[in-house]
């Protein structure tokens, strides 16, 4: 997965994940504390630099993983725009475009936005392992962490498991037309349920095998200046929250 490799590989990976959750979560206030769309701008260029700058993380691989994300934000804000109403001479309901509804619709693109490099800043820099320890440490439900654990998990085989059927497909001239690209995709979805779900099942029988009948423990890393680290998070992040409430 793209993103654990910019987590596993950037400057910022033995820095505690306490200071960068605090300034992750100081962006998202910051983020929603502002009343002007450029100040907003201008706060989620300001995390997306310091994704790009701090941790050192790759702009193609930053680009490639948060598109597809702002992408899935397009039809959301463009939802405001349009509303239904009901004729009383029919009682079809019809979609009308909304006048104002441009400012509702910069200053939700833009919190989200933000909202999305705040993230980013975070999952970039930090691997799932570490922040699992984090909540551990701060007495999140066991089951939760289980169930990201596992989640995690299992995105690793679907990827290896739609790769395999993918290229043993396309070996087999799967996908040499449209109309048996269709049939192939339709078959690796079908062959991909059964097999998520056959190994979903192996790794339940390996974890009861091995008397595994509670929660998950994770081991717990200690990471050198943690105080520092988190002072300086929090001066940061108090300094991004002054400068959108002043601007």
């Amino acid at each position: 997965m793209l993103i654990d490799q910019m987590a596993a590989n950037n400057r910022w990976r033995h820095v505690s994940p306490a200071a960068k959750s605090i300034f992750s979560i100081g962006g998202l206030i910051a983020v929603f504390a502002v009343r002007q769309p450029l100040t907003a701008a201008g706060i989620t260029l300001l995390l997306i630099a310091t994704s790009l700058l701090g941790p050192g993380v790759g702009w193609r691989s930053y680009v490639r993983v948060a598109v597809p994300a702002a992408l899935f934000l397009i039809p959301g804000c463009l939802s405001l725009a349009f509303s239904f109403e009901t004729n009383p001479a029919s009682s079809l309901p019809h979609i009308v475009l909304i006048p104002e509804s441009s400012g509702p619709i910069i200053a939700l693109g833009n919190r989200s936005l933000g909202a999305l490099a705040a993230l980013l800043f975070l999952v970039s820099s930090t691997p799932l392992n570490d922040l699992l320890g984090l909540l551990q440490r701060l007495k999140a439900p066991p089951l939760l962490l289980d169930i990201m654990l596992l989640c995690h998990r299992m995105l690793f085989v679907f990827s290896d498991a739609c790769q395999s059927t993918h290229t043993a497909q396309a070996a087999r001239l799967g996908y040499a037309t449209p109309g048996t690209s269709l049939r192939s995709l339709g078959e690796l979805a079908a062959s991909l349920s059964l097999q998520i779900w056959q190994r979903a099942h192996d790794l339940h029988l390996a974890a009861q095998a091995r008397n595994n009948d509670g929660p998950l423990r994770f081991i717990e890393k200690s990471y050198a200046n943690t105080r520092r680290d988190c002072l300086v998070a929090v001066l940061a992040s108090s300094l991004l929250i002054l400068m959108a409430i002043a601007l």
